[in-house]
């Protein structure tokens, strides 16, 4: 059950997330610096590239996502899709087993969803040619059914292998759209969902979250597409383990996914186990509103920052 302390913290959180000239401020501080480096890989390319090298060598697949919450011209989306598409043959350059994930509102969608869908084309069939794979992210509800619409046309056009969707288990629609996606053969990660959204389209409650996580992950396990379930929640990756077992479903059907810098231990025993694990890799100038969700998904992060604050 979710405290009312809790629903405080994290409103709080989620509101600071929409905050970003107080960046600044907040990176005065060490602990705050030193806390946001455990959930970013770095601001530039290479330090997340640096980040998914050692992630390889604990055998770990990864995706890379370049944060960037502050495109407002088409000059700008372009220059994200140059991004990726450096992103895309640097991956190849140093032979590691990672994808990318991208954001719409990256591309345009806020102000032009053609051009969104353009600029998302153009980083998909980069990937496409490159044999690699897109993960196309959620974000507010607002745009849940534009994203999932161009997710939609984008598969059409390159398949199964090449790009995918995200649900967030906190939104009312969630398991009717995981049916549809799962009946059309689209790739779905699976998550809880980090933004701050009404009672009327999500579930207040932390326990009906969780159960509409177990509802979607049967559907997604189901499918026989491969799909991604994203959580450290020790309690839904059992359940998805027991599942699977009970479904008979190999260890390669599906893969694990979970954040970069959190659960170091649960990746590395899932891997003993033999599940793949991918590993969400953030990297860019623009991590702190991606940060701050971060830490509304565990208030107890904000204590840690506060209680070293006062100790100077």
């Amino acid at each position: 059950m979710t405290t009312a302390a809790d629903h405080l913290s994290r409103s709080a959180l989620l509101f600071l997330s929409r905050q970003s000239n107080l960046k600044d401020v907040a990176t005065r501080f060490k602990p705050f610096r030193e806390l946001a480096s455990r959930f970013i890989a770095g601001e530039t390319l290479e330090e997340a590239v640096d980040a998914v090298r050692a992630l390889s060598d604990r055998g770990l697949m990864a995706s890379f996502d370049h944060l960037n919450e502050a495109v407002r011209t088409p000059e700008e989306t372009r220059d994200e899709v140059r991004q990726y598409q450096r992103l895309l043959a640097r991956i190849d350059q140093v032979g590691v087993k990672a994808n990318v994930s991208m954001k719409l509102t990256q591309c345009g969608l806020l102000f032009d969803k053609g051009l969104a869908l353009q600029n998302a084309r153009a980083v998909v069939a980069d990937a496409a040619a490159r044999g690699s794979f897109v993960r196309v992210d959620m974000e507010e509800s607002a745009v849940t059914q534009a994203t999932l619409d161009i997710v939609r046309e984008l598969h059409a056009e390159f398949g199964e292998p090449h790009v995918g969707a995200v649900l967030q288990s906190y939104l009312r629609r969630t398991e009717a759209d995981a049916k549809a996606l799962c009946a059309e053969r689209i790739r779905i990660r699976l998550c809880k969902g980090a933004y701050l959204e009404g009672p009327q389209v999500a579930f207040p409650d932390k326990q009906d979250v969780d159960d509409n996580f177990v509802r979607c992950m049967r559907i997604l396990l189901d499918s026989g597409v491969y799909h991604g379930i994203a959580t450290h929640d020790e309690r839904m990756i059992d359940a998805t383990r027991e599942h699977a077992a009970r479904n008979h479903l190999p260890r390669g059907a599906f893969e694990f996914q979970m954040l970069y810098g959190i659960r170091r231990d649960l990746q590395e025993q899932l891997i003993q186990d033999g599940h793949p694990v991918r590993v969400y890799v953030p990297y860019g100038k623009h991590w702190y509103p991606y940060f701050m969700r971060r830490l509304a998904e565990r208030p107890a992060n904000l204590w840690f920052v506060m209680r070293n604050l006062m100790k100077g």
